[in-house]
């Protein structure tokens, strides 16, 4: 069976390295694919230059404030494009504003997660994102367009 495709939409390094560990001792095969900003986002879901091979993602786990590109930028820019508004995207974010809570849900957001500060429930939240959308859930097919 193959893997599913992940991408971490994120740039603190270690919020991405917990996160990694937490999918890594899953039940579900992942393959997990990281960048740092949502232009690296945006070029990664086009497979624009060093991109041009990457795997069309079966979920992105996306964070809201990272320089260049914003997620709520990206959030937009994924929903807005016929190709990849269907990909589930899950808000993953320190916010915890009602602001940002109603605007991701209003651009479309599958759901919105904020993170602990504590590390052993931010490994519970990723896991437990990991136990309801690749376990639970049904994904759409990845056409791999």
């Amino acid at each position: 069976m193959k893997p599913i495709e992940i991408l971490l939409v994120e740039d603190n390094p270690g919020d991405a390295d917990l996160a990694r560990e937490a999918l890594a001792s899953g039940k579900v095969r992942i393959s997990l694919h990281h960048v740092g900003d949502g232009m690296a986002a945006m070029d990664f879901l086009r497979r624009k230059g060093k991109y041009a091979s990457a795997p069309r993602p079966d979920l992105i786990l996306l964070d809201l404030n990272m320089p260049k590109k914003d997620g709520r930028e990206v959030l937009a820019e994924v929903k807005a494009d016929e190709d990849l508004k269907s990909i589930p995207v899950v808000i993953l974010t320190t916010s915890k504003a009602e602001e940002d809570i109603l605007k991701t849900y209003n651009l479309h957001a599958n759901c919105f997660i904020t993170k602990p500060i504590d590390l052993h429930a931010f490994i519970k939240v990723v896991q437990a994102i990991e136990d309801f959308w690749l376990t639970i859930v049904k994904l759409p097919p990845n056409g791999n367009k």
